[in-house]
């Protein structure tokens, strides 16, 4: 059965991280600008950084319904954190991939800036063509992967992980190596891989990737950012993991679909689609748009759908205050 997407936020990535033995930056998380402050100061870094934690990208560059400029914020001064929180909690951050509306935020992350000397990129990815796990790297981290592969192909190493075996010692150095890791730096970035890969393990994820994997002038290999993609099939034994999704920058109609296992996507016009089969049911909207009309969303009720599910279906359609008709059609339902 297809599943909702897990979304995680950026400190939940972290702590996941933190806890099978990766290098982070030290953090901690505030819902309230007191908490905030005395984070900073608990911290006690030369410098901060402030973020705040919503799913959408492109967060530096946001604006608050504060007036504040910025979801990420850097200062050398702790005292200050507390009055930059107050501008961000509670109110709504717009960025390029958030509705115009912006995203209410929550939760801020407040954690040591480190500065970096050097940027690689690493992942593990599961592969088709390979049949399990394959590592992934390029010492030209920090910006687009895909950007590097069309450029600079000749700077993507990877290495094909034997599922029985895991991640061998004489791997781990030779990415550690390709990524430009010299010295104890090349030991170190070594035993970040093996325990990204005990990670990759651990919670059944179908991709770790990090971007970047820094080093640091005080000689630290770091996990700057990370982006963890997990196995929907693997919920019954991840339940933690599962628990942790954050549903409220989703669909509220989107959501409860969900929870039945249903396939919805809201769409902006007037006639409610009901259909059991992905093709089927693009099929419909196609055929609705081309006679002139607009399909309000697009559901796929799925081959073995059960007669609660049907109900829940029309109970979401009927609720929708835009929907004016509702186009049924369905092939045999046992």
């Amino acid at each position: 059965i297809s599943r909702r997407w897990l979304n995680l936020q950026e400190y939940q990535s972290k702590k996941l991280m933190q806890e099978s033995g990766v290098t982070v930056q030290r953090f901690y998380v505030a819902d309230n600008p007191p908490d905030a402050l005395q984070a900073a100061k608990r911290l006690n870094a030369k410098e901060i950084v402030l973020k705040a934690q919503i799913l959408a990208g492109g967060r530096g560059k946001g604006v608050f319904s504060s007036g504040l400029k910025g979801g990420v914020h850097l200062t050398k001064d702790p005292s200050v954190v507390g009055e930059l929180a107050s501008k961000m909690l509670g109110y709504s951050l717009t960025t390029k991939q958030t509705p115009k509306e912006g995203v209410e935020v929550k939760t801020v992350m407040v954690a040591e800036a480190l500065d970096i000397t050097r940027e690689t990129y690493f992942a593990i990815l599961m592969d088709r063509a390979c049949n399990g796990p394959v590592m992934v790297g390029s010492p030209q981290g920090g910006m687009d992967i895909e950007e590097v592969a069309d450029k600079s192909p000749e700077l993507i190493f990877k290495e094909v992980i034997d599922i029985f075996e895991g991640v061998r010692d004489d791997q781990a150095l030779r990415m550690a190596a390709n990524l430009g890791f010299k010295g104890p730096l090349k030991r170190q970035a070594a035993d970040q891989i093996m325990r990204l890969y005990d990670l990759f393990l651990k919670v059944d994820a179908t991709q770790v990737e990090v971007n970047p994997l820094g080093e640091t002038p005080e000689g630290q290999v770091v996990c700057f950012d990370a982006k963890i993609s997990f196995d929907d099939n693997a919920e019954f034994r991840q339940k933690a993991v599962f628990a942790l999704d954050d549903m409220s920058e989703s669909d509220p109609t989107e959501t409860e679909a969900a929870k039945w296992d249903l396939k919805y996507i809201g769409l902006d016009g007037n006639i409610a689609c009901f259909v059991n089969g992905a093709g089927l049911a693009m099929a419909t909207c196609d055929i609705i748009d081309l006679h002139g009309g607009k399909p309000a969303n697009f559901l796929d009720l799925g081959g073995g759908v059960k007669e609660k599910q049907v109900y829940e279906a029309f109970k979401l359609l009927t609720a929708d205050p835009k929907v004016g008709a509702h186009f049924i059609l369905q092939t045999a339902l046992r």
